[in-house]
C-alpha cells in the first residue's frame, strides 16, 4: 500500500513543487533522492493510483468529464476561427496530471525541434543536450541504444494487443506511397507504425498505465524527506523583497502556508503555470491591475505565446467488430476483457485507442514530417463525448508545427476561478491551408484499398471543394491536448524564464513544464516534459552540490583553526 505524510509537518521545505503533474512527480522524485534536501510537492487533486488511473482504457471515461475529480474539464473562450465555438480542454488531475488520462503514447518529437530551441538562443537545450535525459527517464522494452534508454523509471511498452485493423492501416499509408516506420523515436520520424506506449511491462504493474506518477512517484512516497499534500489548491506564491519565499493554498476549507528555503518550483502545466503566477502579481501589469491584483514584477510574456496542435477527425462506421464500440455485444466483449484485465493485466483494456498513426510531410520538399495521424480503434467524436452506436474507427490529423499563437489570462482574482483560454486556433491563415492539406493526405489514406473490408459510412463527410473542407475543420475541429508555450524559455529579455527555467526578475522560482517550451514540438508532448524535469532536477541538484561542500569545507577549516571571511 502506498502511503505519504499528509499533514504539514515543518513548514520550512528546501523545495516546494506546485503541481504533481508530469513534471512535478519527477521533480519530487528526483530532488528526494538526496536525503538532505526537503521537499514538498502540493497536488490539487487526489493520489492518482485509483482504478480510472491504472486502466489504460478508463481514459474514455475520464477525458470526457464523467470522472469529474481527475479532470479539471477547461473550455476555451469563442473561436472564431472555429465558427465561434468553445473548445474543450481536458487536463489531469491528480498525482501524474495528464499522464493520468493521455493516450500513452511515447513520442519525443523531431530531433530538429530542439536545435531550433537552441537556435532560439535556448542553450542546452538542443538535440545532444536532451537526449541523455530522453534515455535516462525510459525504460525501453526493446532494451538500450544510441537512442534509447533501459533502467529509467518510465516503462515504454510494444503493443502486442493491437486490433487486425492496424495492419489494414498501415497498408493503406503504404498504398498511398508513405513507408512503415517501427520507431517514431528512431533514427527517422516519418512514416507509419504502432506507437509505443507508456505503460509497464515488467513487475507487479504489469499491464497498467505508466504515468509519471506511477513511474516516480507512488513508490517514494514514504521517504521521511518527502512530503506530499494532495487537494492543495494553490492560490499564490509568496514573494518577498523580489524572492519567492513560499506557497499560499487551500485544503479543505483551511487557508494554509508552506515555506521554501531554496526554491519553489512551478510545474502546474502550460494553462495552470501561468494562472497562478498572474494571481501572484507576476504577469502582464495592466492585465493584473485590471483585476486588483497587485504587481509584483510587470512579465509580458506571462501568458501569452499559447501554442497547441489542432485535430480534425474522420469517424467511419464498421461491419467489424473487433474493435471498441457500444451495444449488447459490445457491452459483452467489454465484461470479458474488464475480467481479462482485473485477472491477468492482459486484454483489450490495455489499449490506448489510438493504437497507431503516422508522421507525414505535406510536401516531399519539406525537412520534417509537418503532420500526425492517430488512427484509433473506436468512433471518437467530440473528445468521447458523442457517442455513436455500433462499431467504428476514426483518424485523426493535426498540424505539427501551428504558427497561431494564443493566451492564457485570468477570468478574475479568485484563485479558485477557471483561466480565459485562448488557443487563437485558425487565426493564422498558413494553419488552415496546412490542415486542409493533412486533411487530404488522411482521406486519400482512409480511401486506399487496404481499408475496404472495414469500411462502412462516413459519419461526417465533407465536401470535395476546399471551401467545403474548410468549413468542415471549423465545425468541429479541436485540441488534440498538447497546450505550450505560455511561460517562454529563452536568452532574450523579453523570456519568462531563462534557459536553467529560472523566472527572470525574481529569486527563488522556477517554471518547469510545458508552459516553458518556445515552440511546440512535433508530436505528443507528455515525454519531451518528463525529459525536462529530468534535466533540470539534476541541474538543481549539481547547484546544491557545491554549496553543501562548501559549507562541510568551512566546518573543517574551523574546526582546525582557520576561518572564511
Amino acid at each position: 500500500m502506498l502511503c505519504c505524510r499528509w499533514s504539514l509537518g515543518e513548514s520550512m521545505y528546501d523545495y516546494v513543487i506546485i503541481g504533481g503533474g508530469s513534471a512535478g512527480s519527477v521533480l519530487a522524485a528526483r530532488l528526494s533522492e538526496d536525503p538532505s534536501l526537503t521537499v514538498c510537492l502540493l497536488e490539487a487533486g487526489g493520489r492518482g493510483d485509483g482504478i480510472f488511473a491504472r486502466v489504460p482504457m478508463a481514459a474514455a471515461a475520464v477525458v470526457p468529464g464523467h470522472v469529474k475529480s481527475a479532470n479539471w474539464r477547461f473550455s476555451t473562450v469563442p473561436q472564431p476561427g472555429l465558427n465561434g465555438r468553445r473548445g474543450y480542454q481536458p487536463r489531469g488531475r491528480g498525482l501524474g496530471g495528464s499522464s493520468l488520462i493521455n493516450a500513452m503514447l511515447y513520442v519525443r518529437g523531431h530531433a530538429r525541434d530542439y536545435d531550433e530551441w537552441a537556435a532560439l538562443g535556448c542553450e542546452g537545450w538542443s538535440w545532444d543536450d536532451v537526449l541523455p535525459w530522453f534515455r535516462k527517464s525510459e525504460d525501453n522494452i526493446r532494451g538500450a541504444d544510441d537512442l534509447h534508454g533501459r533502467g529509467g523509471p518510465l516503462q515504454v511498452c510494444d503493443q502486442n494487443w493491437t486490433r487486425p485493423i492496424n495492419q489494414a492501416f498501415l497498408k493503406a499509408c503504404e498504398q498511398s506511397g508513405y513507408r512503415q516506420n517501427d520507431d517514431f523515436n528512431g533514427p527517422v520520424q516519418e512514416g507509419a507504425g504502432v506507437y509505443q506506449t507508456t505503460q509497464f511491462w515488467n513487475g507487479p504493474k504489469r499491464g497498467e498505465r505508466c504515468s509519471a506518477s506511477g513511474a516516480y512517484l507512488h513508490d517514494v512516497m514514504t521517504r521521511r524527506n518527502l512530503t506530499v499534500i494532495t487537494e492543495a489548491q494553490v492560490t499564490r506564491i509568496i514573494v518577498e523583497r523580489g524572492r519567492a519565499v513560499g506557497v499560499a493554498y487551500r485544503h479543505g476549507k483551511e487557508q494554509r502556508v508552506v515555506r521554501a528555503g531554496r526554491e519553489v518550483l512551478l510545474s502546474a502545466g502550460a494553462l495552470q503555470s501561468p494562472q497562478i503566477l498572474m494571481l501572484s502579481g507576476i504577469g502582464p501589469a495592466d492585465h493584473l491591475t485590471s483585476l486588483g491584483i497587485s504587481v509584483v514584477a510587470d512579465s509580458p510574456e506571462v501568458g501569452a505565446n499559447l501554442q497547441d496542435h489542432l485535430d480534425y477527425t474522420m469517424i467511419f462506421r464498421s461491419p467489424d467488430t473487433d474493435m471498441f464500440g457500444m451495444g449488447l455485444t459490445a457491452a459483452r466483449d467489454l465484461m470479458r476483457a474488464a475480467n481479462e484485465w482485473r485477472t491477468e493485466r492482459m486484454g483489450h483494456l490495455r489499449s490506448t485507442c489510438a493504437e497507431s498513426g503516422a508522421f507525414l510531410k505535406t510536401d516531399p520538399s519539406l525537412d520534417r514530417p509537418d503532420i500526425q495521424l492517430h488512427f484509433l480503434v473506436a468512433m471518437v467524436d467530440d473528445h468521447v463525448r458523442k457517442m455513436h452506436w455500433g462499431y467504428g474507427y476514426s483518424c485523426h490529423v493535426c498540424v505539427l508545427r501551428p504558427h497561431s499563437r494564443g493566451t492564457v489570462r485570468l477570468a478574475s482574482a479568485d484563485p479558485m476561478a477557471a483561466p480565459l483560454i485562448d488557443p487563437a486556433f485558425l487565426s493564422d491563415a498558413r494553419d488552415l491551408e496546412a490542415l486542409r492539406k493533412g486533411a487530404r493526405v488522411m482521406a486519400e489514406i482512409m480511401a486506399a484499398p487496404a481499408l475496404n473490408k472495414y469500411r462502412g459510412a462516413e459519419l461526417y463527410p465533407a465536401g470535395p471543394t476546399d471551401a467545403e473542407l474548410d468549413a468542415a475543420i471549423r465545425t468541429r475541429a479541436d485540441t488534440i491536448y498538447h497546450p505550450v508555450g505560455t511561460c517562454r524559455m529563452g536568452s532574450d529579455p523579453a523570456a519568462v524564464v531563462d534557459v536553467s527555467l529560472k523566472l527572470n526578475g525574481i529569486e527563488g522560482l522556477r517554471v518547469i513544464d510545458a508552459s516553458v517550451m518556445p515552440r511546440l514540438i512535433g508530436g505528443n508532448t507528455n515525454a519531451p516534459v518528463i525529459m525536462m524535469a529530468e534535466k533540470i532536477a539534476a541541474a538543481i541538484r549539481a547547484e546544491v552540490r557545491p554549496v553543501r561542500e562548501r559549507v562541510a569545507a568551512k566546518g573543517a577549516n574551523s574546526e582546525s583553526g582557520l576561518h572564511f571571511a
